[in-house]
């Protein structure tokens, strides 16, 4: 929660800075959150007390827990609408929009605008952020909103492939170890491999899933390089835009995905008022709210962490879906869907202890 010495107080809402001299009540970012109020200053009806408990609640832990459990609900949000994949992944980034342009308008105006660069990099992320859309949607209907979602992981391949093909980063340690365990899980949780749940299509649902997490892979490492920190004589003014890049990349994703869908499936722009409130639902939790909480909690948690929390996305998708939408995964497809998330948590958490090293190396000059 952001305190400044333009807050104001309930005593006549005078601004701190334009109180005359004689009443020298100092700014509250120069007290600490745990002190009590000033004496002979009487608290608001209890706000310091209210303020002080919502930033205790508001940790980067509670933050990232409340992200994945918005983003679990959007494969459930997409089945429950009925719509074919272009009009799911069209309508989602219009009706996002919808609340992302005012919070970057207002971003903008406090912090000023983004570099053309990071910009430019947004916007082609979104275009695979689109194209992911899509296919996850279509993946949705041929294997269910709880196997998609686990699906989406195929990401943790692709995205070091990615990296070592385009920037010549090394690959994580155990990486061709994980690799063939990985992809068992998801034919497994797909159901190319085992007993599928009565009424899914295995096969075109485990590539559009892939083709989703490819897509996802290109959108998270183009993303990366857009957050890249800004030069020591940057302005700090300049520093911290969350709502205005997740704004720019869904604009394109509409694009990629209207684009994409019309060609592939069309696209229905009024599908019913019943399609139209849980795709706005979708868009409002899991794609807004989501982002909001998610993307300036992660950078303050360490990376193994913030990769074990965001793994509550797959398992609370699988346990909303069984306990809402009557979806039933075969035990095969459950001892997949295990398998993807536990070697997720193995190769993310070999990921951060090997990113711990290689600084504590550098700090030491041996980097």
């Amino acid at each position: 929660m952001r305190v400044d010495g333009d807050s104001q107080d309930c005593q006549g809402d005078i601004p701190l800075r334009s109180r005359p001299a004689g009443n020298s009540a100092a700014p509250e970012h120069h007290r600490g959150y745990d002190q009590g109020p000033e004496q002979g200053h009487e608290p608001c009806h209890g706000t310091g007390h209210d303020q002080r408990f919502l930033t205790r609640l508001a940790t980067p832990v509670t933050l990232v827990i409340g992200g994945s459990a918005c983003i679990s609900l959007s494969a459930i949000f997409v089945k429950l609408s009925d719509v074919n994949a272009g009009t799911a992944a069209f309508l989602r980034c219009a009706l996002a929009l919808l609340l992302l342009a005012p919070l970057a308008a207002v971003e903008l105006r406090r912090l000023g605008p983004r570099a053309r660069r990071p910009v430019l990099t947004d916007l082609a992320a979104g275009l695979l952020l689109g194209v992911d859309f899509v296919f996850w949607a279509a993946s949705i209907r041929d294997v269910g909103a709880s196997i998609a979602t686990v699906l989406l992981n195929i990401q943790v391949l692709v995205f070091p492939l990615l990296a070592r093909l385009l920037t010549r980063t090394p690959l994580p340690r155990g990486f061709w170890l994980t690799a063939p365990v990985l992809l068992a899980g998801v034919a497994l949780a797909g159901g190319a491999i085992g007993d599928p749940e009565p009424g899914s299509s295995p096969v075109s649902g485990i590539l559009y899933g892939t083709a989703a997490g490819v897509a996802f892979a290109g959108y998270l490492f183009l993303t990366r390089l857009a957050g890249t920190a800004p030069a020591p004589s940057t302005p700090s003014r300049a520093r911290g835009h969350i709502a205005v890049p997740v704004c720019t990349a869904t604009f394109s994703a509409g694009i990629a995905s209207g684009v994409l869908g019309a060609l592939w499936t069309g696209i229905d722009p009024t599908p019913g008022p019943a399609a139209l409130g849980w795709l706005a639902a979708m868009a409002a939790l899991g794609q807004v709210l989501a982002l909001l909480l998610i993307t300036p909690a992660l950078p303050r948690l360490a990376p193994a962490t913030g990769a074990a929390l965001l793994l509550l996305q797959p398992v609370l998708a699988i346990a909303t879906a069984v306990a809402f939408i009557g979806e039933r995964p075969t035990a095969t497809q459950y001892a997949g869907c295990v398998l993807v998330i536990a070697t997720v948590w193995y190769a993310t958490r070999v990921g951060a202890a090997r990113g711990a090293e290689t600084s504590a190396l550098r700090s030491t000059g041996r980097g």
